[in-house]
């Protein structure tokens, strides 16, 4: 029997329970911190030299130099080839509806004129090249790749070069034909903090680039923490989380995958039911024990469940919104009856999934929203990876005599009450002469 927590949120320790339960405690780890900043030093100083030796220890793929660790463009059209058809559609599907998605994020310059002739506008570029982080070996994560370089692309980023490890030089196929239909550019079998310092500080064989994205492990986490400031990041994420507000009506073994679907993930992972009826709370936690040994990945679903899960009753859905909105999930699903009209309440979620029949393993794969969402509260301020991340902003000023006239007076006073005389005399220049 999983001994998941059972809450109410009319307990005086509601609060206090909850908050425990949330809490999740990603403190670095001295001995990674240490290890990596080496790694990272020694690629800065050694490039290839280093990369190479690291991929050999590591990974046990031996290569005479860095050029070896590249695949080309016909490998990745080999992997695409050699899938089972039914894999290469579901692939290409959807890669179609993640591309349709953020097409629509696509932001486009602009500019107006004011009266006097003074022109005020932002410009909108992409970055130049990228770098995607995507597990390698036994993992098979094509989802990421998609999720990570069709934004990419639909921003116009001119280069984008993946770095996926094959230890063992173990190679997935999934993954590289991924990186084909996603119009990846350069791939490079490496990984670990070594291929973050590669891409933060380019080699002689791999360039710089200007952002790193995607997942890895705690090492891989730590370097793109190290590298942050040399080139941009996406997001160090915490584990998986889905938060699950229902009405009591939807079926309760529905429900029960849907936590399985995010406890799966490892150990840390966090799943979490909210629903005003007790008796559904109760099917659901019947479900969950006559379908978890029934799961291959049982063990990994039974500990996140019992360490960080939670079937909590709710006086009422508007009270299930205000916990949802404190919790501020990576994934909220509204299993309610008309989830339009609850969605208006909720103002934290990383991605909100409406009705009965949308389970949160379709944004996952192939609904086309990005499944890289922020983690561990940071919703509140945060949003998923989108075109945006691969866009940035130039300001636009270009004043008219007439307006260097009235905008130099105004800086000018500014800026001797600042104490900064040069910058009011510039301004002073423009219309005393």
């Amino acid at each position: 029997m999983t001994q998941i927590k059972r809450l109410n949120s009319i307990d005086s320790t509601f609060d206090a329970t909850l908050k425990q339960l949330l809490a999740f405690e990603n403190a670095q780890d001295p001995t990674v911190d240490a290890t990596v900043a080496n790694i990272l030093a020694d690629i800065k100083t050694r490039g290839n030299d280093a990369l190479v030796e690291y991929t050999r220890q590591f990974d046990q793929v031996t290569a005479s130099s860095a050029t070896d660790l590249e695949l080309t463009q016909d490998e990745l059209q080999h992997a695409l080839q050699n899938l089972p058809g039914d894999q290469r559609e579901a692939l290409e599907k959807a890669a179609q509806r993640v591309r349709s998605y953020h097409e629509k994020q696509v932001q486009q310059s602009w500019q107006y004129t004011e009266p006097d002739g003074t022109l005020l506008g932002q410009k909108v570029t992409p970055l130049d090249r990228v770098g995607l982080y995507v597990p390698g070996g036994k993992a098979s994560y094509p989802s990421s790749v998609l999720m990570n370089a069709i934004p990419a692309k639909v921003a116009g980023v001119q280069e984008l070069i993946m770095v996926v490890p094959t230890p063992g030089g173990e190679r997935n196929d999934m993954v590289l034909a991924a990186a084909a239909i996603s119009q990846v550019d350069r791939v490079f079998t490496i990984g670990g903090a070594q291929a973050v310092g590669a891409l933060a500080y380019g080699t002689e064989t791999i360039p710089q680039v200007d952002k790193i994205v995607g997942p890895g492990n705690a090492y891989v986490a730590a370097a793109k923490r190290s590298v942050f400031g040399v080139v941009g990041i996406d997001m160090v994420a915490g584990p998986s989380e889905i938060l699950v507000i229902c009405d009591g009506k939807t079926n309760p073994d529905w429900i029960a995958m849907d936590l399985f679907s995010q406890a799966e993930h490892d150990e840390l992972a966090q799943a979490i039911l909210l629903s005003p009826d007790a008796d559904f709370l109760e099917k659901v936690a019947q479900s969950i024990d006559r379908q978890i040994d029934l799961m291959p990945r049982k063990a990994v679903i039974r500990t996140s469940l019992e360490n960080r899960g939670a079937l909590i009753q709710v006086q009422s859905l508007d009270e299930a919104c205000d916990i949802a909105n404190k919790i501020a999930p990576e994934h909220l699903e509204l299993s309610v009856e008309q989830p339009e009209l609850w969605v208006e309440k909720i103002r934290h979620a990383g991605a909100i999934f409406l009705g009965r029949n949308t389970c949160e393993a379709l944004g996952d794969y192939c609904a086309g929203p990005n499944h890289v969402l922020p983690t561990s509260r940071t919703a509140r301020f945060s949003s998923p990876l989108g075109v945006y991340d691969f866009q940035k902003r130039s300001s636009l000023i270009q004043v008219s005599k007439q307006g260097a006239s009235t905008l130099g007076e105004i800086a000018s006073i500014l800026a001797n009450g600042e104490g900064l005389q040069a910058h009011a005399k510039s301004a002073e220049y423009r219309y005393k002469d």
